[in-house]
């Protein structure tokens, strides 16, 4: 029986570095693809720029606002790394309100969806505002 509590012992000390390593390689896979298609943006918005078209301009802004999502997320990522296993709260809300400018955009037509979509715009900047003034308090590492 003692053999066995070492075990479990063992294992429950364990099991945050497993699940740590495959949180880590996870990231690493999706910063590879979300880069991929960063690159493909990239592509696909220097097609609608040399093409000799009509400019649409909904077009252009949802393409480089697509284009910073991808960026944002990357950033994330790398601060993740960065900033020993911890995801800073302020890149979810720029990302947030990116995705909501970028809502705005491409979906205008309904005035009732556009003020919401403000109105939460307006929610992720307040919370942006109210953690930037309040003093940052974090637990100490082992």
């Amino acid at each position: 029986m003692d053999i066995l509590k070492k075990r479990y012992h063992i294992f429950l000390n364990m099991l945050p570095n497993i699940l740590q390593i495959i949180l880590n390689v996870s990231l690493v896979i999706l910063a590879i693809i979300m880069s991929f298609l960063l690159i493909m943006e990239l592509i696909d918005f220097s097609h609608i720029l040399l093409a000799n078209e009509k400019a649409d301009y909904n077009l252009y802004l949802a393409n480089i606002l697509i284009f910073f999502l991808y960026f944002e997320f990357i950033s994330m990522i790398v601060k993740y790394f960065r900033e020993n296993y911890h995801f800073p709260m302020r890149y979810f809300l720029y990302i947030g309100i990116t995705a909501m400018i970028r809502q705005i955009i491409v979906e205008h037509d309904d005035a009732m969806k556009t003020l919401f979509y403000s109105l939460v715009i307006l929610i992720l900047i307040i919370g942006y505002f109210i953690m930037n003034v309040t003093p940052r308090q974090r637990p100490e590492g082992k």
